[in-house]
């Protein structure tokens, strides 16, 4: 499995939870690493261990820690530039939704070897949506269900979601979309801001 999503793992659970508690479900998943590298890659049930031992460790379920990243992944601000890659996908959230097919290859362009699990779009009526999720990552389609609540908020978007379950590797979501204006929406400038430079650089 692509290192980038043991990393992503890592950097959520530490910013949200602390380094301290980060080495405690890292000990409870019995791995012999402490740090995920990016662009390495690692073995399937090491990421199962991983999300198990955190689920423990915390007293959560899997399924609420896994829809808790996904919106991190949208909301806290070391994410932006995902945030950034999904709000061009549509003007609109209902955009935004048709635009999910093609997020697995537009993050092959990205990285070659990554390979997310596939995402297709059914549309049982107007505003009423299935969101099908077939890939070899357990729990993704609640990752995605998080990323969906949060870019709802992004869009300023009512919007009810219902995670079906798994049959095999599948999941499906159904979106029901209530209402369009319901809130303000976050600033989104198709143009992206210069940011300072570090001392660093």
């Amino acid at each position: 499995m692509h290192g980038l999503i043991f990393r992503t793992a890592q950097v959520f659970l530490q910013d949200t939870y602390g380094a301290e508690k980060w080495l405690a479900m890292v000990q409870r998943a019995d791995l012999n690493i402490t740090t995920f590298e990016a662009m390495l890659h690692y073995e399937a049930d090491e990421y199962s261990a991983l999300v198990s031992a955190a689920a423990e460790e915390l007293k959560k379920p899997a399924e609420a820690l896994l829809e808790d990243l996904g919106t991190y992944l949208v909301s806290h601000p070391n994410s932006e530039a995902l945030r950034r890659l999904l709000r061009f996908g549509g003007v609109d959230f209902i955009e935004f939704l048709h635009s999910l097919d093609d997020l697995p290859d537009r993050a092959k362009l990205a990285l070659s070897d990554l390979d997310l699990p596939d995402l297709e779009l059914r549309e049982f009526a107007p505003n009423n949506f299935g969101l099908q999720v077939t890939g070899d990552i357990p729990g993704f389609g609640h990752v995605v269900m998080g990323l969906l609540r949060a870019m709802a908020d992004d869009y300023g978007v009512l919007a009810l979601l219902d995670h079906e379950g798994a049959k095999g590797n599948s999941e499906m979501i159904v979106i029901t979309v209530i209402e369009t204006e319901y809130a303000q929406g976050r600033d989104f400038d198709l143009g992206a801001k210069p940011q300072p430079r570090s001392l660093a650089s």
